[in-house]
Order: C-alpha cells, then sequence, then structure tokens
C-alpha cells in the first residue's frame, strides 16, 4: 500500500532541545494513532506533517510532497489541535462560515460547508444557535472537528482530540473518525492513552524521547513480543459458566468471575490460545473478545520503553 506520510532520517531541534532525533516510519492510508507519553515528540511530528515546522534533517512527505510553504498540499490536509482556541462569543456556524471565507469560499457557498461539516461532527442542530462559550468540553471537540474536515480534505489530522471526553463521548467520536475513513479520509490521530486507540486504529507510530520506538499494524507490534503472560482475559455472554467449563476441563490455575468478564490464569498461555476454540467447545457462553496481557499493546508499549 502506498504511504500517505514518510519520514527517513527525520531530526527537529529547538535550539538545543530534541523535537524528534533520526526518526524512520511509513503511514498507510487508514486511521493512524501516533501515541507516546507528554514529550514523546507527538506535537513536533504533527507540526512538521502541517508545515508549521522544517525538518533540521532529514525529510518529510505527505502524498510524495514537501508539505513546508506548500499551499496546494495543505489545502489536501485538515488539522485539530489540542488547544482551545475557540470564541467565546461567536456560534459554530459564523465560526466556520467565516473561517471558509477567509480562505476564499463565497459567503453564499460557505452555509451550505459549514452546515455539511457540523453534520459530520454529529453536533446537533438544536445547539447550532447557541455561544460556543456554552459548550460542554465534547461539543467543542466537534465545533474543532468540523472546521477541520470542513473543506473536504484527503488527510486529517488530530492532536490529543478525546482529552477531557467521557467513555460515551470517546466511543461516539472514534465512530465519526471511522465514518470518515470509510468515506476515504485517512486520518493520524495522537494520544498519550493507548487503550483509547486500540480498538480504532489499524496502525500505530509509537514514540519516545523523540525516538520511533516502533511502526506498523498491530499484527507486526504484537510480533515483536516473544514471551505471553499466565494471564487471560476474556468477555463472554456468562463468564460463571465459561469458568466452570474450562475448570472442568483442568486447563486453569485460578480464576475470577464477574458477569460477562472471566480473568483466567493457565499453565501454558501459548497451548491455550492456540486452541482456544476446542477448548471452548461444548459451552453455551458466547465469547466476544480475548486477549493475554502480555498482547495489550499497552502492554507492548510499556515494556518498548523500558
Amino acid at each position: 500500500m502506498n504511504s500517505i506520510i514518510k519520514a527517513e532520517e527525520l531530526s527537529c531541534f529547538y535550539g538545543i532541545v530534541l523535537g524528534l532525533n533520526n526518526v524512520s516510519f511509513e503511514v498507510p492510508a487508514g486511521i493512524t494513532g501516533l501515541v507516546g507519553p507528554n514529550g514523546a515528540g507527538k506535537s513536533t511530528l504533527i507540526k512538521l506533517v502541517t508545515g508549521q515546522l522544517a525538518p533540521s534533517s532529514g525529510s518529510l512527505t505527505v502524498f510524495g510532497e514537501r508539505p513546508r510553504n506548500n499551499k496546494a498540499l495543505l489545502s489536501q490536509i485538515g488539522y485539530c489541535p489540542e488547544r482551545e482556541q475557540l470564541p467565546k462569543d461567536l456560534r459554530p456556524l459564523d465560526w466556520l462560515r467565516a473561517l471558509a471565507s477567509v480562505s476564499g469560499t463565497s459567503w453564499k457557498e460557505t452555509k451550505s460547508l459549514a452546515e455539511k461539516a457540523l453534520r459530520r461532527a454529529r453536533l446537533p442542530e438544536i445547539h447550532w444557535k447557541k455561544r460556543i462559550g456554552t459548550y460542554s468540553k465534547g461539543m467543542k471537540q466537534r465545533v474543532k472537528l468540523a472546521q477541520a474536515i470542513m473543506h473536504d480534505p484527503k488527510l486529517v489530522i488530530l492532536d490529543e482530540p478525546m482529552n477531557g471526553l467521557d467513555p460515551m463521548g470517546r466511543a461516539e467520536f472514534g465512530d465519526i473518525l471511522k465514518e470518515l475513513n470509510e468515506a476515504g479520509k485517512s486520518i493520524l490521530v495522537s494520544s498519550h492513552i493507548l487503550h483509547e486507540l486500540e480498538f480504532l486504529c489499524s496502525g500505530f507510530v509509537m514514540l519516545n524521547w523523540g525516538r520511533v520506538l516502533a511502526s506498523g499494524n498491530q499484527i507486526d507490534l504484537r510480533k515483536t513480543v516473544v514471551e505471553w503472560s499466565d494471564e487471560i482475559s476474556i468477555r463472554c455472554s456468562d463468564a460463571s459458566s465459561l469458568a466452570a467449563h474450562l475448570q472442568s476441563k483442568g486447563l486453569l490455575r485460578g480464576f475470577l468471575a464477574d458477569g460477562m468478564d472471566l480473568t483466567i490464569w493457565v499453565n501454558e498461555p501459548e497451548a491455550f490460545l492456540a486452541n482456544w476454540p476446542d477448548h471452548f467447545s461444548g459451552c453455551d457462553a458466547e465469547v466476544y473478545e480475548l486477549r493475554n496481557k502480555n498482547q495489550a499493546l499497552s502492554s507492548i508499549f510499556e515494556r518498548m520503553t523500558r
């Protein structure tokens, strides 16, 4: 698959402060998570991709072109920054129309563009006439997303878009990003909380202290794990029933059942996971998810940073 973003020996320094240090990676089409703790270099990379910074050395291309001072390329990128700098006294429709007009769109056309963007960001129409200063954190994030997608870009970049959102808000925001991806847009989304992105993204770039620890899809990243944990988490329709079934087969050293969540400890985790359909056969409980503790991306990232 052709890469939409490609970095080769890319470095960026702020004076003597290191932002990115000699990193190389590729980002394919789809939804890619840019993950790492605060100070890892995520925001620096986003500023490079959006043309706000120039590389100190190495190269960075987006759709095969360098983004710095590239007006034609930047018009294909939508950017949703982490910081909130929305005008509190304006209504979202007025704000978006003003942004569109600054970009050269006629005032008449700005209305339909703004309305379409707000609908795609799932901001209910009932709130369009309210001033942005009265909005909740989640509603403001939708306005920021709307401004990022209003010009129908090919690449949408979001810097920590789920900060401050409750679990339901994060889930719905993830659904919006999936819809945008299904509409043909590639998305680069950053977060310092990996589990927020694990079920959303097809690929990842993992950063720490300005370096790329790993990049690729989830299968590639999980191949980096050579040790298996004896702790396995299972989500199913009846945890107690499934635990009793596995216990009767002599497969468990211990278990903890709580409603639909079952944690088990097994003697040979790799062999158990290789044959889990046979082990579960004959039990009426439906299995929705099964995960080895060491195979969670958060565990992989933690091991890499150590």
